[in-house]
C-alpha cells in the first residue's frame, strides 16, 4: 500500500502508533467541498445544493463528501462558483493567516486554486490578493478557477518566488505558502505520487521548500503573517523545515496552534527533540482527512523593514465609449468602476500593486470583455469572467433553478428557451448564482457558456 521507503521511516519513527495513525481511517480517501462565501452563506449554499454532505471540522463552510459515487464537478453549482471540490484537510491552511478585507495577501503556490478561494472569500473583494504559480499550465488553470469563483480583486502571476520577494519586498501583510511537497498525504487519492515517491524526491522538495519560505519572508510586512503548509509527513518538509527557517530568520516566531478543534500537535522526535515542534498541526489520517501539515509564522513588528516598494503608477484610464454604452445599459452599477483599456481588451479594477517588470501577470482584475471592429463600426463584445463576477447585478437575467431541465441543457452548451430574459445579452444565473452570458433572440437564449467547461 505504502512506498517501502515510506513505511520503513514512519515506522521507525511512530513504533506501535503508526497502525493508528495510518491504518484507523475510512476505506476510500476522504472527499469534500469548501463553499465559496462571495456566492452566498456556505450552510445556505450547502442546503440548496442538494449533495450528500457532512460539515467538517478544518476551516468554516468545509464539508466532507458522504457518498462515493458523488460528482460535484458537473454539478451547476460547481460551474457557478459556489464550492470548490477540496479534500477535506486541505482546507485548513488558509482560515490561519486571519486574512480580513482591506489586507495585502500572497498565496506563493496558488495552483489550482482552492485556498486562493477561501482567502478570496475572507477578504469580500476588498484589498489585494496575488495568486502566484510557477508553472504556466496549473497558473493559467488558476486564472481558470479564480475567474469561476468570482474572484475580483485578484492578480494571477507565473513567476519565481524570488522575482516576486524582488519586486515586492515586505509589501504583504499575510503570505501563505502550500509549498509544493512530496505528497505523501496523496498516496491513496494519486495513485501517482506513491508511483513517483523517493527518497530524493523528499530530499529535493524539502530544499524547495526552503527557498520559497525565504521569499516569503521578504515579501512579509513587519508583524505580518506568514502559513506554511504541505500534504507530507516527511520531517525534512515539515517540521525540519519549520525550525531550519527560524534558524535563519530570527526575526519570526512560531505561532502556537493548539486551540485549533482538530490534528495533533508537531513532533518534536521529528526535529531532533526541538520542543518547539509541538507548536505546529498535524493532521494524520486518523483524523478524518488525507493529512496535512501547518505551522503559524509571524514576523516582528520591529524587524528591519525592506527597502519600500515603488509606489504603482496608476494607468491612464482610456475613455472606451462603446463600454460605457454597454454598462450603462446592461451593468448600470459598473459604469463609474475604473476600466482600463489595453489593445483592444478592457479590463475592470485591476488591483494597485507596485510595478513588476521581471514578473509575469497572467490576469489582474475583471476581463469585461474587447472591442471588435466590423462593417458599422466598433462593437464591445462581452466576456465571460464578466458575468461570472457581476452576472447577478445584470440588468437584463435568464433565471433558472437548479432542477429545470434548462439547466443542464445550458451546460451543456444548448440554446435555451428565454423565459425571463429580453432581447440582446443576458446574464443567466441558476437559483441566484451565475452561469455565464447569452444572447437573446427569437425567444431563445444563445449560448456563450465556454466550449472547455462544458458538461459534454
Amino acid at each position: 500500500m505504502f512506498p517501502q521507503a515510506f513505511e520503513a521511516r514512519e515506522r521507525a519513527l511512530l513504533g506501535p502508533r503508526f497502525a493508528e495513525l495510518y491504518r484507523a481511517r475510512a476505506p476510500v480517501p476522504a472527499r469534500g467541498l469548501t463553499f465559496n462565501a462571495l456566492r452566498g452563506t456556505p450552510e445556505t449554499l450547502a442546503a440548496a445544493c442538494g449533495l450528500p454532505l457532512a460539515p467538517s471540522p478544518f476551516a468554516p463552510g468545509a464539508y466532507a463528501l458522504t457518498d462515493a459515487a458523488a460528482r460535484p464537478g458537473r454539478h451547476a453549482y460547481h460551474h457557478a462558483g459556489a464550492f470548490y471540490v477540496q479534500e477535506p484537510s486541505a482546507a485548513a491552511p488558509a482560515p490561519l493567516l486571519d486574512v480580513r478585507p482591506g489586507l495585502r495577501v500572497a498565496d506563493l503556490c496558488a495552483a489550482p486554486g482552492g485556498k486562493t478561494a477561501q482567502l478570496a472569500a475572507a477578504m469580500a473583494g476588498q484589498g489585494v490578493l496575488l495568486a502566484n504559480e510557477y508553472d504556466a499550465a496549473r497558473a493559467a488553470a488558476l486564472g481558470q478557477n479564480l475567474e469561476r469563483l468570482g474572484v475580483c480583486n485578484a492578480a494571477v502571476t507565473n513567476a519565481d518566488t524570488a522575482a516576486l520577494a524582488a519586486a515586492l519586498p515586505g509589501y504583504f501583510d499575510r503570505v501563505l505558502v502550500d509549498a509544493p511537497c512530496s505528497g505523501e498525504g496523496m498516496f491513496r487519492k494519486e495513485p501517482a505520487a506513491a508511483a513517483q515517491y523517493t527518497p530524493a524526491l523528499v530530499e529535493h522538495c524539502a530544499v524547495l521548500g526552503a527557498a520559497i519560505l525565504d521569499s516569503a519572508a521578504a515579501l512579509l510586512a513587519p508583524g505580518g503573517v506568514l502559513v506554511f503548509s504541505t500534504c507530507t509527513f516527511s520531517p525534512a518538509e515539515d517540521e525540519g523545515q519549520v525550525l531550519a527557517f527560524l534558524a535563519r530568520h530570527p526575526d519570526f516566531a512560531l505561532c502556537g496552534l493548539s486551540a485549533l478543534p482538530f490534528g495533533r500537535p508537531g513532533e518534536p522526535g521529528r526535529a531532533g527533540g526541538d520542543a518547539r515542534a509541538a507548536g505546529c498541526r498535524r493532521i494524520w489520517p486518523a483524523d478524518g482527512g488525507e493529512g496535512h501539515f501547518m505551522a503559524r509564522l509571524q514576523k516582528a513588528a520591529d524587524a528591519p523593514a525592506p527597502p519600500a516598494a515603488r509606489t504603482a503608477k496608476a494607468p491612464r484610464p482610456r475613455p472606451c465609449p462603446e463600454w460605457q454604452a454597454f454598462a450603462k445599459e446592461y451593468f448600470p452599477a459598473l459604469a463609474g468602476v475604473p476600466a482600463l483599456q489595453s489593445g483592444g481588451g478592457i479590463t475592470l479594477a485591476p488591483p494597485a500593486l507596485p510595478p513588476m517588470p521581471k514578473v509575469r501577470v497572467l490576469r489582474a482584475g475583471v476581463p469585461a470583455g474587447r472591442l471588435l471592429a466590423g462593417h458599422s463600426g466598433t462593437r464591445f463584445e462581452p466576456a465571460h469572467a464578466l458575468f461570472m463576477d457581476y452576472g447577478a447585478q445584470c440588468q437584463n437575467r435568464e433565471c433558472l433553478a437548479l432542477g429545470d431541465a434548462r439547466t443542464a441543457a445550458w451546460l451543456r452548451g444548448e440554446e435555451i428557451a428565454a423565459v425571463t430574459a429580453a432581447p440582446g445579452w443576458c446574464a443567466v444565473l441558476v437559483d441566484g448564482l451565475p452561469l455565464g452570458f447569452g444572447k437573446v433572440s427569437g425567444g431563445r437564449v444563445k449560448n456563450r457558456y465556454p466550449k472547455g467547461l462544458r458538461n459534454l
